[in-house]
């Protein structure tokens, strides 16, 4: 009889306090506030930088572009070895039929298998055959969407009579890529064409300037001012003889538009210049 109270006694005490740990108001890994005092800040929100677009130079024309975990590749040329350390392409964009945008090789060296190619008539008629059922073949004004992104082609081609022979009007195509809330222009060979002053609403444009094929650092920025751009990038600068003076391109826009940003970037990393 003794040993039966013993053993109810101890019970009644464990359970008393098991109660007492249960309805503590308090645990020991929460702060607690005072009516004066009031608890830190939420974390920031950490914001998608997948979504922002990222332009890699590659060199001259050549460059790769990532979004949303798509990448874009812009006139590869230059071999499969100037794109190590790049993730393979989803999507290719070629300008013109001419060497520094267009070669067949490095198209065969670089792992396309997952990607779409689009060209212009031009390019798709010098491709081989192997990369038929990747094309999709674009015209002056006409536009494809792939990935979500709606490729629009514009017009690129000499003015000055003795640079017409380098690029007539409809062989090649400059681009507009609609990727989520931006406006990427990609100018390709060309001048300061209508088609390229009529362009609205451009975020980010990539503008060609090199003598005798191109333009002149006047001439790309005079249309650079007239489509404002919120930003643009001097690219495919290397002339024959003369590299162009981004420089000089880059105080003439800022004297004609403080609010369009130049942002340079390095488009021949095996150069000086």
């Amino acid at each position: 009889m003794k040993n039966y109270i013993a053993v109810l006694c101890i019970t009644i005490m464990l359970f008393g306090c098991k109660e007492k740990v249960k309805s503590s108001p308090i645990l020991d890994s929460e702060p607690e506030y005072s009516k004066i005092d009031t608890p830190p800040p939420p974390p920031p929100l950490i914001t998608n930088t997948d979504l922002e677009i990222k332009i890699i130079p590659i060199e001259h024309a050549t460059a790769v572009l990532e979004w949303n975990n798509y990448t874009i590749y812009i006139d590869p040329v230059g071999g499969a070895k100037a794109f190590e350390g790049q993730k393979q392409p989803d999507l290719i964009l070629i300008t013109d039929i001419h060497g520094d945008h267009f070669n067949v090789e490095t198209l065969q060296n670089l792992n396309t298998s997952k990607a779409k190619i689009i060209v212009p008539k031009a390019v798709a008629d010098k491709i081989p055959k192997e990369f038929t059922p990747q094309l999709d073949i674009l015209e002056n004004g006409q536009s494809k969407e792939r990935y979500g992104i709606d490729v629009e082609a514009i017009p690129m081609y000499n003015l000055r009579a003795e640079a017409l022979k380098f690029h007539e009007k409809g062989r090649g195509n400059g681009y507009v890529l609609n990727i989520g809330d931006e406006r990427i222009y990609i100018s390709g060979d060309t001048e300061d064409i209508p088609e390229m002053r009529a362009l609205k609403n451009i975020d980010k444009a990539l503008i060609c300037m090199n003598l005798p094929y191109t333009m002149t650092e006047e001439s790309a920025a005079a249309g650079v001012l007239a489509f404002k751009p919120k930003q643009v990038f001097p690219y495919h600068y290397r002339g024959k003889p003369n590299v162009s003076d981004v420089a000089k391109f880059k105080t003439l826009v800022e004297a004609g538009n403080p609010e369009i940003e130049v942002i340079q970037l390095d488009w021949y990393p095996n150069e000086a210049y």
